[in-house]
């Protein structure tokens, strides 16, 4: 074994119970993350008798502070006494002590408030921009390593093995808590799309109209084509769209002319109706200088789409919409239930695009399905209806949008299937809504010590003095 740097011990550190007290070898510190150190000083989960400074001093935790989740130090609003002495400031934390100078916050002068610098391993002294020394706490002898193994457990599963990487424990973890961590990423889910949301009305100075046909083309575009529709959007301002919507022909050359559908083609060649939207286009264009904003038809993807779900199919049908719902925002706002927002979106198409899957190519087309409405309202009517909730600071408008879940069936897909097979309820779309954003954002990367479940697996293995 590779010879290594023993952090400072006291006599009354020296166990022979759950406590590391051999060296902290870089088999644990590979596997370990900061997030692990943050999880267990925030809960100050560590052996707290005698705790010294490795220069000896005294430490006295009156209060960790508070997680930081902006630029600077981890924990703000720390109360310590180091010493005879109290402290009031922040505190930085680091696999080792020597990350301080790599992270260079020794020139960062954000990080001259820190008042204790807590590590795994304590292998340098740092100091402030000033040169003045920091404290430094090693948690290394003093995490129980039963609580170390659990978390290394959970961590280094392989990807491929379990979606879920703590599913063999389960058992271990009350229902209520899982189904409160469910509920807890679905409203995490649904606010970061809100955010989204936000930025877009943003962009568009405040305006809630334009920000519901924006959030509208991005959603018609299910994921493969919600980059090009996004775009779409700001290359056709809804004033203009505003001015042709009573009229489908002139609507259909506007959304299909800036979308780079109506060059001629062989397919289109003997195609009346493409003909005329060609023409229309040619003059709306130059009308409203719009030819430099237009889209290039190679930036549409096809590739792996069943023709029902094809680009030009989704224009024809965002058209369609356009077309018979002359207001979109305050419609999608006050809908109180999914069945009148399945009325909102069961907007026939125009004949053409009944039986065209593509310009020039004809083919029975069907209607806009069952389940890409429900997608719509999930991935769109949802987050808007938050997002606005929050700019009118109405949190009554949040419990009504996420309701609309609740009314959604469940969505089945492989990951879904896998959270259900180990126990998870799974009756509704807020369900698999609240399993994907469990899945994304704490099971794939392994964030377990963020996760209610992961915690309370963790603090079944845990010792401390």
């Amino acid at each position: 074994m590779p010879a290594c740097k023993m952090p400072r011990l006291h006599a009354h550190q020296i166990r022979h119970d759950a406590l590391i007290v051999a060296c902290p070898t870089v088999s644990y510190e590979s596997a370990m993350k900061e997030e692990f150190l943050h999880y267990v000083w925030q809960h100050q989960y560590f052996d707290k008798n005698d705790l010294r400074t490795e220069t000896g001093e005294l430490i006295t935790v009156l209060k960790p502070g508070h997680r930081n989740a902006d630029a600077g130090p981890d924990f703000l609003n720390a109360r310590l006494q180091i010493g005879e002495v109290e402290w009031n400031g922040a505190v930085e934390i680091h696999l080792r002590a020597s990350d301080w100078l790599r992270h260079q916050h020794q020139t960062d002068k954000k990080y001259d408030q820190v008042i204790l610098h807590v590590v795994y391993t304590a292998d340098q002294a740092i100091q402030r921009t000033n040169g003045s020394g920091i404290p430094t706490l090693a948690l290394a002898p003093r995490i129980a390593l039963s609580l170390v193994n659990s978390y290394r457990n959970l961590v280094e599963l392989p990807a491929a093995s379990a979606t879920l990487p703590c599913a063999a424990l389960l058992s271990q973890v009350p229902v209520i808590t899982r189904t409160m961590m469910v509920e807890r990423a679905l409203l995490e889910r649904v606010e970061q799309k809100a955010d989204a949301m936000t930025a877009v009305h943003a962009q568009l100075g405040d305006d809630w109209e334009a920000t519901a046909y924006h959030a509208l083309a991005a959603g018609f575009g299910f994921k493969k084509n919600s980059e090009p529709l996004a775009r779409l959007a700001k290359a056709l301002p809804l004033a203009v769209v505003r001015r042709h919507r009573h009229e489908v022909r002139p609507l259909e050359a506007l959304v299909f002319g800036q979308a780079g559908f109506l060059a001629e083609t062989e397919a289109t060649a003997t195609d009346d109706y493409i003909q005329e939207l060609r023409r229309e286009y040619e003059f709306l264009r130059h009308k409203y200088q719009l030819a430099a904003t237009a889209l290039p038809a190679h930036e549409w993807n096809f590739l792996r789409l069943r023709p029902a779900n094809f680009p030009t199919v989704r224009l024809a049908q965002l058209a369609a919409v356009l077309h018979a719902r002359p207001v979109l925002f305050n419609a999608l706002l006050t809908a109180g239930s999914v069945q009148v927002l399945e009325q909102f979106f069961a907007a026939p198409v125009s004949d053409y695009w009944r039986q065209h899957y593509q310009p020039g190519r004809p083919g029975k087309v069907p209607a806009l399905g069952r389940g890409s409405v429900h997608l719509l309202i999930a991935n769109v009517v949802v987050p808007l209806r938050v997002a606005y909730a929050r700019y009118v600071g109405q949190p009554e408008l949040i419990e009504s949008a996420v309701a609309l879940l609740e009314q959604l069936p469940a969505e089945h897909n492989y990951l879904t299937d896998q959270y259900e097979a180990v126990g998870f309820a799974h009756r509704s779309a807020a369900d698999s809504q609240g399993l994907l954003s469990l899945s994304r954002a704490y099971c794939q990367p392994r964030h377990c010590v963020r996760c209610a479940i992961g915690s309370r697996i963790l603090q079944q293995n845990l010792v401390v003095r």
